[in-house]
């Protein structure tokens, strides 16, 4: 099942979230954009259904540029603009080892220009840029070693920047961001996640050839224009999502023990070190690897012509290289042997989280997955949030998914919860596992899963109402489904799931082997504890 998402709450041209502190707006920045939405239905029986799609097949044109690049055109003359999605079939899940985060560098890379927008002059920034990227990496080699010459490493930095600098005199800062906005752009943005990368935003319909040539100058052309600069940006996010946040620290080391080796092991932020250690030529290699036109899905959604979008395409995507197929992942995560548990020990709210290691979004038993987690967690009336919330009042929040912190690949079905002043983290655990204990009993009714369907129903309908809505899910469901016609063909799927099917994938999932259990406790009660 395609999860039918929002984009997250992002800083406006990057991928960087608002800076925020609090555990309410990071819950929202880290899961909000990970939770699934279900799928879509414009009607309740399969014939309404059947309908839906067959209408909106109509209005929808696909095709494949020769050097592999696939569009998908989606007629809606609401109103004369069209909104633009670029998305790309890499995310953090895709990075080596030593350079997490570089998904998310490139990202930012993408909204400083090209070779002939965002500098005065591009013949001397590059080669102002080729040394100043010499420089960092000697830089770099001498500064970890175990005994580094402290003279030659002040040196180096003094001499890059120098050259960062002069590099510097050469940009026109934002021109990018400007130029669009000038002809009536909206939602400039773009994400990052463990699976994928978008960039999106809307323009007037008649400035659809402007689009197409920025876009193509950006991915074909593209350079790492103030590439230092804007890692110190990251490094900030990073302090303010991770490092000064209590839900960050935990998500991190969450991610961190739940996986051994499977790179959903780290977060889409990156690891500090990683992130001062890559550079330039490694930006550029990753994007010669990843940023292929067959690994990428153009959407566009409006006002807007389909022969004439092909017509354009051609013009200015079909000279992009074709490439070679990016390199797969390959690793598989190895069975767990036992529960995992740590403990951070801090003074900040306490913070509960559960995960089982579960499955991935095109396994038969996603669908049922997705539902438990509506079951448990969608709405007031769910079941934890029913008796942990309102009913008992242990917990101030509490909340979960399927598929984090990607879906592609098996993830994890995690379970969060925020308690209550003096209440224990303890008693919250013993209620969640009582719950999913009366569902693999059998204690489920249908009316619970038809609660479930109702609520998904509405939601992807809000999903989809909108231009941008439409382009960034049927982008999303044609990379990781293979076809766009998925968002409406798990309906199917869906309303076929029973009680016994909860039952199930609880007894399967939820076992106490394939548990990590995390929490954050305030330093009083961990001594206390102890």
């Amino acid at each position: 099942m395609i999860p039918l998402t929002i984009p997250p709450p992002v800083r406006k041209h990057y991928a960087a979230g608002p800076h925020t502190s609090s555990i309410g707006s990071l819950l929202r920045h880290l899961l909000l954009p990970l939770i699934f939405a279900f799928v879509l239905a414009a009607g309740i029986s399969s014939t309404t259904q059947a309908q839906t799609l067959e209408t909106i097949e109509q209005r929808v044109t696909e095709f494949t540029l020769d050097n592999g690049l696939h569009f998908i055109i989606i007629q809606r003359d609401v109103a004369p603009v069209a909104s633009f999605v670029t998305h790309v079939n890499v995310g953090s899940v895709n990075e080596q080892i030593g350079q997490t985060g570089l998904t998310h560098v490139f990202e930012h890379m993408a909204f400083k220009g090209s070779t002939t927008i965002g500098t005065t002059n591009w013949e001397e920034e590059q080669k102002v840029i080729a040394k100043m990227d010499d420089l960092y990496r000697a830089w770099l080699l001498e500064s970890r070693k175990a005994d580094p010459d402290k003279e030659k490493v002040d040196r180096l930095w003094e001499e890059f920047r120098e050259l960062q600098e002069e590099a510097g005199q050469y940009v026109v800062n934002n021109e990018f961001s400007q130029v669009v906005e000038r002809e009536g752009a909206v939602g400039l943005n773009a994400f990052v996640s463990a699976d994928e990368t978008a960039f999106f935003y809307s323009l007037p319909q008649h400035k659809a050839e402007l689009w197409f040539a920025l876009e193509a100058d950006r991915f074909i052309n593209p350079v790492m224009r103030e590439f230092y600069v804007e890692k110190d940006v990251i490094m900030e996010e990073r302090r303010d999502r991770i490092d000064n946040s209590p839900f960050g620290r935990l998500m991190e080391e969450f991610v961190s023990t739940a996986f051994s080796a499977f790179p959903y092991k780290h977060l889409p932020i990156g690891w500090p070190s990683d992130i001062e250690a890559v550079t330039i030529e490694d930006a550029l290699a990753f994007y010669e690897r990843h940023y292929v036109p067959a690994n990428m899905t153009i959407s566009i959604a409006g006002d807007v012509d389909p022969a004439q979008m092909r017509l354009l395409a051609e013009k200015y995507f079909g000279p992009m290289r074709t490439g070679a197929p990016p390199p797969r992942v390959t690793t598989i995560e190895p069975k767990q042997r036992g529960e995992r548990r740590f403990v951070i020990e801090e003074d900040s709210q306490p913070i509960l989280m559960i995960g089982y290691h579960s499955v991935d979004i095109n396994h038969p038993d996603a669908v049922a997955l997705d539902i438990l987690s509506g079951v448990l967690f969608q709405g007031r009336t769910s079941r934890l949030y029913r008796r942990l919330v309102t009913e008992e009042q242990k917990a101030l929040q509490i909340g979960g998914q399927n598929g984090f912190p990607g879906s592609k690949y098996p993830g994890l079905f995690i379970i969060f919860a925020i308690p209550n002043q003096g209440v224990d983290l303890a008693d919250i655990e013993e209620a969640v596992y009582e719950e999913l204990d009366r569902i693999r009993d059998g204690g489920i009714d249908e009316s619970e899963i038809q609660r479930v369907r109702t609520n998904a129903r509405a939601s992807a309908v809000r999903g989809l109402a909108s231009n941008q809505g439409m382009a960034l899910n049927f982008a999303q469901t044609h990379a990781k489904r293979g076809d766009w016609r998925a968002i409406f063909t798990d309906l199917d799927v869906m309303d076929t799931i029973t009680a016994e099917d909860l039952q199930r994938v609880v007894e399967t999932y939820f076992r106490k082997q394939t548990r990590t259990v995390g929490a954050i406790k305030a330093l009083d009660e961990a001594a206390a504890s102890n």
